[in-house]
């Protein structure tokens, strides 16, 4: 790779870089310089250079929770993120007619909150067909809705209600209604076919794509653990275009034990993660533990893993190094992990893991909860768009406790760190919206309207930085990467505005004009 000389350039303000300077000097994709470029001289066949005509250069993005296969192969599937039922159908009927009889027709997104008619059931999709099993996820991703041919498949029958347990939805004849909640998904999820590893190959590649062309460059990985396997592959066919930390599946913690493995196992390109395990359920299918229940209901939703859990499961991945990164929504959940990390925090093992402990997207805690995450160096990685999407919903089910949800600004007040993500395919990875989303806290079109409990909106900056330097600090031991410096390496985008002068506004309709990638362009329009 021979040197690269980027001149004719700009730092925005808000890039976190002050001095007066117009170029950048990169070797074997490490930024050596940062200058003016009359100041440089190279002989001009030793180098490269680039002119990138007054363009702003900002720290490329992390997104610090994605389901990498996930999102790549939703980009192959039906989606069902539409405004009513009938429309989520008519989708699933166009996939039908161009799908094989007897072949899965998959789909993801649907919300029935958003539903005049609410939730949908096997009839709704056995009208479209009953040759072809049919399953969409829910925008959570903690529910399912699978016709009969898919329930069929994976066993689920009025007769054995008793020997599949909980998290089936059936009528008052014991009829499965096609919904599954939870766990209970996995029985579908166990039938469907595994996509090769070609497939696999070609569906994070798609993903890797769309990411780079929204300015990210390294993620933090929650999906399955043969990830790890394609990802490898990838990079063996050198075209690994992000930075992976892998997460731990809670069923290969044993598997990652016995392969001596641990986090922060890795290099540069790709790292091992967190153990991920799963304190509760969701917002939209009221699954998420609260301490009290959901308005006009009598239901708190379902705790997975209480204080004596999470320590149990912490004391064993934690001798070994490993940390943990535990999904809890609901204020009961949040509290029962924060609750189980002072225990291990007691025995003095807490910090035993190279990367910080974190709880994964936090989103309604007790005020008294939220103090203890700086005390214990946990991190909040928490989703800004997940406000948009869950506002109105939010405002349903739990009430004037909405004080206390997506709680941004009081997390860092109390010195937290705070990482930010999008949970693809829950939402979408482009960053900018999760930008506009964090300081606003207003859907688009509102703009004229109040903010969503605005006392929670935080600045730009503080946004940029969990996008960008704090998630990059989790790469432990060095940080490289999430800052334009000397030292770093080039993981850079190029903007055609200083996003700082911009009406707020219009920050989600922001798109990079290019992405570097360890001194090497990923993308360019």
């Amino acid at each position: 790779m021979r040197p690269l000389l980027l001149k004719n350039l700009r730092f925005g303000a808000d890039s976190a870089f002050k001095y007066n300077a117009d170029a950048i000097y990169i070797i074997d994709g490490v930024i050596q310089a940062i200058g003016k470029f009359s100041d440089f001289s190279f002989p001009e066949k030793e180098i490269s250079v680039e002119d990138l005509g007054g363009k702003y250069i900002y720290p490329s993005f992390t997104d610090a929770h994605i389901h990498l296969l996930e999102y790549g192969l939703s980009l192959q599937r039906v989606d069902c993120e539409t405004k009513t039922k009938r429309e989520c159908l008519n989708r699933v009927q166009s996939s039908v007619r161009r799908t094989p009889p007897d072949t899965w027709v998959l789909g993801h997104g649907w919300n029935q909150n958003i539903w005049e008619q609410g939730y949908g059931t096997k009839d709704d999709l056995d009208s479209i067909s009953t040759s072809h099993p049919i399953y969409l996820t829910h925008k959570s991703l903690h529910c399912g809705w699978a016709n009969s041919a898919a329930l069929k498949r994976a066993g689920i029958m009025r007769k054995n209600a008793q020997s599949i347990g909980t998290g089936v939805a059936r009528d008052e004849d014991g009829e499965p209604t096609g919904l599954l909640f939870e766990k209970a998904m996995q029985l579908v999820n166990a039938v469907i076919p595994e996509p090769s590893l070609r497939d696999q190959v070609a569906a994070i590649s798609s993903a890797q794509e769309s990411l780079n062309r929204f300015g990210i460059t390294s993620v933090h990985d929650f999906d399955r653990w043969g990830v790890l396997k394609t990802i490898k592959e990838i990079r063996k066919n050198r075209t690994l275009s992000l930075r992976i930390i892998k997460s731990i599946p809670f069923e290969k913690m044993d598997h990652v034990i016995r392969k001596s493995m641990f986090s922060g196992n890795g290099d540069d390109w790709i790292k091992i993660g967190w153990l991920k395990l799963f304190a509760d359920g969701a917002l939209g299918p009221q699954t998420a533990a609260m301490f009290v229940p959901y308005e006009q209901t009598n239901s708190r939703g379902e705790l997975f893993l209480d204080r004596k859990a999470i320590q149990e499961i912490g004391e064993m991945a934690l001798e070994h190094k490993i940390g943990l990164a535990v999904h809890a929504i609901g204020d009961l959940a949040n509290h029962e992990v924060i609750a189980g990390f002072e225990k291990l925090a007691q025995k003095n093992i807490l910090a035993n893991s190279t990367l910080l402990n974190r709880i994964e997207h936090v989103q309604i805690i007790q005020k008294k909860d939220i103090g203890k995450f700086g005390k214990l160096c946990v991190t909040a990685s928490m989703q800004p768009f997940h406000v948009i999407s869950d506002m109105e919903m939010a405002d349903k089910y739990w009430g004037k406790r909405c004080s206390n949800a997506y709680a941004w600004k009081t997390v860092l007040e109390n010195n937290t760190n705070l990482v930010f993500g999008s949970d693809a395919p829950v939402e979408s990875p482009n960053p900018f919206l999760g930008l506009h989303a964090s300081v606003l806290r207003k859907r688009s079109g509102l703009e004229k309207y109040p903010s969503w409990y605005p006392k929670q909106c935080i600045s730009l900056e503080d946004a940029m930085t969990a996008y960008t330097k704090t998630p990059a600090e989790l790469f432990q031991p060095t940080i490289k990467f999430g800052e334009i410096q000397p030292g770093n390496y080039a993981d850079l985008i190029v903007l055609d505005h200083e996003i700082s002068k911009m009406p707020v506004e219009t920050i989600k309709e922001i798109l990079p004009c290019a992405t570097m990638l360890n001194g090497q362009w990923v993308y360019k329009e």
